[in-house]
């Protein structure tokens, strides 16, 4: 399965190698977003992912896992809302998607950078609408930088939560994260409006 890691405010692809380590170890072939830094969302922050998973799906043959981490889950599930059908499932990691936009503790420091309010990015966004794609929300009672409510969502948001122990920052380096994401990659996810096998 080929997967790209989508890296959160103020990171860049570097920061996430342990992460891209551990899946390729684990079969998995894991890619950079190489979009650089990111610094919040821009105007063509989806058709600067678009043009990345083209590439990846041309080397492939079939859609692509995304992982995101905190706001690069975002664009993840505003991506795949956009490109269903290049995309295999969404895998979000303390992503704010749920609830207030400032339901966190990094709001200020985002629109100081990002340059616009948080909840008026300069693309049109809908966070807590869900993906028609398998959709896993992996969210900790200990992130403490982003709400466990907004990253965990309501049922009608994700197609299944999976709580961690870890800190906001231990999603991208935390065995136990990186064991919920391998896992979250390969698990049977009925989408929300269908029912589960019996």
């Amino acid at each position: 399965m080929h997967v790209m890691i989508v890296p959160g405010f103020m990171v860049a692809d570097n920061r996430l190698r342990l992460l891209r380590m551990a899946l390729n170890a684990a079969g998995f072939r894991a890619h950079r977003w190489k979009h650089g830094r990111n610094m919040g969302a821009t105007a063509d922050v989806i058709e600067r992912i678009d043009a990345r998973i083209d590439h990846l799906i041309a080397k492939s043959g079939g859609p692509i896992a995304l992982v995101g981490w905190s706001l690069g889950g975002i664009y993840a599930r505003e991506y795949a809302k956009r490109f269903p059908a290049k995309v295999s499932r969404v895998v979000t990691m303390g992503s704010p998607f749920s609830g207030n936009p400032r339901a966190n503790n990094v709001w200020r420091i985002y629109e100081l950078i990002a340059r616009h309010p948080v909840d008026a990015p300069p693309i049109e966004m809908h966070p807590a609408a869900k993906p028609p794609v398998p959709t896993i929300a992996l969210w900790s009672p200990r992130d403490g930088l982003i709400s466990p409510e907004s990253a965990r969502g309501t049922p009608d948001e994700r197609d299944r939560e999976i709580e961690l122990s870890c800190p906001h920052m231990g999603f991208i380096c935390a065995p136990e994260a990186i064991e919920a994401i391998k896992r979250a990659l390969v698990e049977n996810v009925p989408l929300r409006d269908e029912s589960p096998s019996p």
